[in-house]
């Protein structure tokens, strides 16, 4: 046998050809690299005294950037792992042999692959894009001189250490009589000798990449101000997340960082995404960053909390990923930038963030919160630099690359600033921190993350640790913190009511559900319904192609217990959940008595409508579909009429079949499938008419049988960050290379 494939997991395969020196990676996912080490793929190995890794040589790419909202193209840690970890970049190393990482996709992915590596590395490249980020040039040149030293020297394009193979039409040789061709969409054919195996890198409907770890359900309790310990591993690490901490303060939920796999977290903490208020990064790499998009699919933009510096760096990294314009980034988060070195207030919460020496712009942050008897304080210290590391890079010429005196005591003073609780990175090597720096530490407790190995003795003399899920309460919860969410939910869905008539709904217990439990079974006349607070649930039809999630502000069964009618769905938890409970009885009532106009009961209709599309079901509140349903338009069409549809609106199929134009072969939409959402977004780079491979229909579509077309406006589309990430997702997946087909949901 010359040819040996692995399935490693959905989604990535491993393709060995020994003969050939070939160790192929098939898809490069978040953690990809967690799930080769998980199955012993990556091994330890020794040659001439040298103790290294082996693994990959090459890395196939995805032909789509991103499948059922996830990114397939994550080759930052892959190729981090080639080259310092196997060795193939370090000087006088047994496998530095000139050979380099081969990357292989098609021409657009590789360069924006090749876009992204290069943001990993460095952030920002030049003090002058520092200074466009308004850094002052004196302090952008020092930064600079840091960012050098780091890179010995010199900022290097990332094709010096990493070769691409464009992958077109037809076969392509790799290396050693090995070549690859696609024989469809994302499907792929390797061949050497009389051998050759087919790769298929589509994930079906509803197919995620799974987690490399095991995450046990967490109960997590909403405190005044608490810290949930969501990782303390590091990029390499396959037992446990990489360093992170999730804040609570007055209840409300904060992320300090987004590793990859950040969704799987969050549900075993029982912390749905649309309770995340907000995110303070601390630097772009992919262990602290690639958790990003899972975090947008809201229907609300999420708070972004970083300096200037960190923002912009993550900026480009995140659009040079997408390959979209730099703008975008602000259509997908609430852009909120702290001043470094000073304490910013976010409604009580005060956070200084005070640069920390790196490769790429970061910081590291202090959080306070005033209480009896002065401040309670976390200090959060990802990807800090050892103080040798820092001594070494010291230098007292200002035109010597590293710190200066100065900056070298500064830094080692807010390391070193005693808190009521602090989380250290004590990775080592060049670029990480060492415990021993802090073993006169005068901080209460000292937690000690960013590492893949076992703590030392003299390490667990300094710190304790914190594995996932430890919950320290800096200031207790004295009130409900989730009633308080209860009541604005209700209050965005009925803003006429007056306060007081909504304490009759109010004035009902909330209840708490394990993990996996059937909250509303289908099949029956609900008694009561939910109005969901914490969690996640599944929300499960008779057509699998119509279930999805459903986030905190979600009404569970409302309209089979507005129609005292049977359920048609079935509502179960993901992890743990808290919900309060509403009487049907009582939530009928209360509607009638308050809305009773015929005119809102058509638009709960057509909420429930766009509720069972793909676009407008996961993560989508009641509140936003309301606001949707009020401007939508339902065009009923018998078989054989066109629709002329405006340009300003997107358009989606309820129900039958649409061919786009009369010619023979033209595309035709079923249910579920949508159009005339590409003008938000930019042409692909790369592509070769630089122009959508699709284009939008310029004349009428023609309905094939009885037909419901959705119209709503763009405007208030563009604006939904779940939906403009799903519109992003078809928009880029129809790509020269690709069968021909439309913007949909069916693959």
């Amino acid at each position: 046998m010359l040819i040996r494939k692995l399935v490693v997991t959905t989604g990535i395969y491993y393709v060995e050809i020994p003969a050939a020196g070939l160790y192929l990676l098939c898809g490069s996912p978040a953690d990809s690299v967690k799930h080769l080490l998980r199955r012993g793929i990556i091994q330890t190995t020794e040659l001439n005294g040298v103790t290294f890794e082996n693994g990959p040589n090459a890395i196939l790419l995805s032909d789509s950037m991103i499948q059922n909202g996830h990114l397939c193209n994550l080759a930052e840690f892959p190729v981090l792992q080639m080259l310092y970890r196997q060795g193939m970049l370090l000087p006088n190393h047994p496998n530095n042999t000139g050979r380099k990482p081969i990357l292989i996709g098609t021409p657009e992915q590789l360069a924006a692959q090749l876009r992204y590596i290069h943001r990993g590395n460095y952030g920002l490249i030049s003090a002058d894009e520092m200074k466009k980020a308004g850094t002052a040039e004196r302090e952008a040149d020092e930064l600079m001189r840091i960012k050098l030293k780091f890179a010995f020297g010199q900022i290097s394009q990332p094709d010096c250490f990493v070769e691409c193979l464009p992958l077109t039409a037809g076969p392509r040789d790799i290396c050693e009589g090995v070549s690859i061709e696609r024989v469809a969409n994302n499907v792929f054919e390797i061949s050497y000798g009389d051998e050759c195996v087919e790769i298929d890198l589509n994930l079906r409907k509803h197919e995620t990449y799974p987690c490399p770890y095991p995450l046990s359900h967490v109960a997590i309790d909403r405190h005044y101000f608490a810290v949930v310990h969501a990782g303390d591993g590091d990029g390499w690490d396959y037992n446990r997340p990489t360093m992170g901490s999730v804040l609570i303060h007055q209840g409300r939920i904060y992320l300090i960082d987004a590793g990859p796999n950040i969704h799987y977290s969050l549900d075993a903490l029982g912390i749905g995404k649309k309770e995340v208020v907000g995110i303070f990064h601390t630097h772009c790499h992919d262990d602290h960053f690639a958790g990003l998009t899972t975090l947008l699919q809201c229907d609300q933009p999420l708070q972004y909390f970083a300096t200037p510096l960190v923002r912009a760096s993550v900026t480009r990294k995140f659009c040079a990923l997408l390959s979209i314009p730099e703008s975008e980034f602000a259509r997908y988060f609430d852009i909120h930038d702290l001043e470094e070195g000073q304490w910013n207030d976010i409604m009580g919460l005060e956070v200084r963030p005070i640069m920390s020496p790196h490769p790429v712009e970061t910081t590291v942050f202090n959080f306070r919160v005033l209480w009896e008897g002065g401040y309670r304080t976390y200090n959060h210290l990802a990807d800090i630099a050892s103080f040798a590391v820092l001594d070494a890079m010291t230098h007292a010429d200002d035109s010597a690359l590293g710190l200066s005196p100065e900056r070298a005591s500064a830094v080692k003073e807010a390391y070193l600033d005693a808190v009521d609780l602090k989380k250290i990175d004590i990775g080592g090597g060049m670029i990480h921190g060492n415990a021993c720096d802090f073993a006169e530490d005068a901080s209460t407790r000292v937690l000690l993350a960013h590492t893949a190995r076992e703590l030392t003795d003299a390490e667990r003399r300094i710190g304790s640790g914190a594995p996932f899920g430890t919950l320290d309460v800096m200031i207790p919860g004295q009130q409900n913190f989730l009633l308080r969410d209860a009541s604005e939910f209700l209050k965005s869905y009925f803003p006429t009511v007056p306060a007081e008539r909504l304490h009759m709904l109010l004035n009902n217990h909330i209840a708490t559900f394990n993990p996996e439990t059937i909250i509303t079974p289908a099949g029956r006349v609900p008694r009561e319904i939910y109005l969901l607070l914490a969690g996640k649930v599944e929300m499960l039809t008779q057509d699998p192609s119509n279930s999805h999630f459903l986030f905190s502000g979600s009404l569970l069964a409302e309209s089979a217990a507005l129609h005292n009618r049977e359920s048609e769905e079935t509502y179960r938890s993901v992890g743990f959940v808290k919900a309060l409970r509403l009487p049907s009885d009582l939530y009928r009532n209360f509607v009638e008595r308050f809305f009773s106009s015929s005119e809102l009961l058509e638009v709960r209709k057509t909420e429930e409508r766009l509720r069972r599309t793909f676009l407008f079901s996961d993560a989508v509140t009641n509140t936003t579909l309301f606001s949707l349903a009020k401007h939508c338009t339902i065009a009923e069409l018998p078989a054989g009429e066109n629709f002329v549809g405006r340009q300003d609106q997107l358009h989606l199929v309820g129900r039958g079949r649409l061919s786009l134009g009369d010619e023979e072969g033209a595309p035709v939409l079923g249910k579920g499938e949508f159009w005339g959402a590409d003008s938000l977004f930019s042409p692909i780079p790369g592509s070769p008419t630089n122009q959508p491979a699709v284009a939008e229909p310029e004349k009428p579509t023609i309905a094939l049988d009885s037909c419901e077309i959705y119209s709503v406006p763009l405007a208030l589309v563009s604006r939904i960050p779940v939906v403009r990430w799903k519109l992003f997702e078809a928009f880029r997946n129809t790509h020269p290379y690709a069968a021909p087909r439309y913007r949909g949901t069916a693959r």
